[in-house]
């Protein structure tokens, strides 16, 4: 027997007492089912910071890396967000808007059949006081972006986007020409929740020259604010022209 066999199996009888199954289960899957129970019977609620590794490993008695396979296999299975330099959290059961869905936008031009492509403009880290005030951060810098995205060769949204870089701390390193920041962050951690309002505005002369629109053609501008757990995770404005965008939803 490997030296992992006889550790895991040592934990099985070790925490074999809180619970009396016909046959053993392995300790990490006792775990598991520890954390389902939780959460199923609302202890631990959706978007909730649970205990840490460090915390579980008390309890349960077992070694460091049988606690961190049931995280991971129940991060695998959406039950779970992992925050690096945050922590775990009760995972959505399921993101709704009954008004917008947080889409990628390279998918929904794929999906028309056209090819995607995105202008990096702007990557920088700023102090910007109303990204701060947005982000609900004492202090900076935090991380700024600024892209165009295409639709074959025409432009058709302008991203402004800050991001907090405790959720994201490798958000600068990241080229934003082959994966788009949605894709990315949505990929690390999927969002808890989400607040947006959306206006109908003329573009200022940098908008308008990216987007190659006339003057005086209006914009409708989606400005949201999204959460990873307990943090505002990204602050963005989308500027679409009127004339190559339109809404959809489901009530």
């Amino acid at each position: 027997m490997t030296m992992n066999g006889q550790l895991e199996m040592a934990e099985e009888q070790s925490i074999g007492a809180r619970a009396t199954p016909a046959k053993a289960m392995p300790a990490y899957e006792q775990i598991k089912r520890y954390v389902i129970a939780r959460i199923e019977e609302g202890v631990w609620k959706p978007g909730g910071l649970i205990p840490s590794e460090a915390e579980l490993v008390k309890e349960f008695g077992v070694a460091r890396m049988t606690v961190s396979r049931a995280l991971r296999e129940l991060t695998t299975e959406r039950v779970l967000t992992r925050v690096q330099g945050s922590g775990t959290y009760v995972a959505p059961q399921r993101y709704e808007s009954t008004v917008l869905e947080i889409r990628n936008i390279a998918d929904e031009i794929a999906a028309r059949g056209h090819r995607h492509s995105a202008r990096v403009l702007t990557l920088e880290a700023s102090d910007d006081p109303l990204a701060l005030e947005s982000l609900v951060l004492g202090k900076g810098p935090v991380f700024h972006s600024r892209i165009v995205h295409n639709e074959e060769s025409e432009p058709i949204q302008y991203e402004d986007r800050y991001v907090n870089p405790r959720v994201f701390p490798d958000y600068l390193n990241q080229d934003f020409t082959l994966e788009t920041p949605n894709h990315y962050m949505v990929r690390l951690a999927p969002i808890q929740r989400a607040e947006f309002r959306i206006y109908a505005q003329k573009p200022n002369a940098h908008v308008r020259r990216h987007l190659m629109m006339e003057i005086g053609e209006p914009c409708l501008m989606l400005w949201r604010r999204t959460w990873v757990g307990e943090h505002v995770a990204t602050s963005v404005q989308l500027w679409h022209p009127a004339s190559r965008f339109h809404l959809a939803g489901n009530v």
